[in-house]
């Protein structure tokens, strides 16, 4: 494959598909994972939250708000405000678990993904 199968173009449609991709199938996983079994998921939920809403209501929910944001991404619409939503969840789980680092230090690699996909789809929608 030589420089012009390859241009600009089309590597930014292909960085664009794997970034919103790969927060798509952790915005799902996370979905269906606290659907199927929310007592993993309910240590997550900050004190605060939990004595306004119950934790499983809650879970259920931001399941759903994960789901959403899924099928979002995938759609190619509006893809900087998806990415900026991707951040500002990512930003609070991180912000009110940051006591639990050891288990989602991950999720900063996975904002900055968004971010990157933010800086990318900027005046492209």
């Amino acid at each position: 494959m030589n420089n012009t199968d390859l241009n600009k173009s089309n590597r930014e449609v292909l960085v664009s598909f794997f970034l919103r991709a790969g927060l798509a199938v952790v915005f799902l996983y996370a979905a269906i994972s606290a659907f199927l079994n929310p007592l993993a998921w309910a240590g997550y939920i900050p004190a605060f939250v939990q004595a306004i809403i119950p934790a499983k209501t809650f879970l259920h929910i931001h399941s759903i708000f994960n789901i959403l944001l899924s099928v979002w991404l995938l759609s190619k619409k509006q893809v900087f405000y998806a990415s900026i939503i991707a951040s500002l969840a990512l930003l609070a789980i991180i912000f009110f678990n940051y006591t639990a680092l050891d288990i989602i230090f991950r999720d900063v690699a996975i904002l900055f993904a968004a971010i990157a996909l933010a800086i990318i789809s900027y005046k492209k929608d």
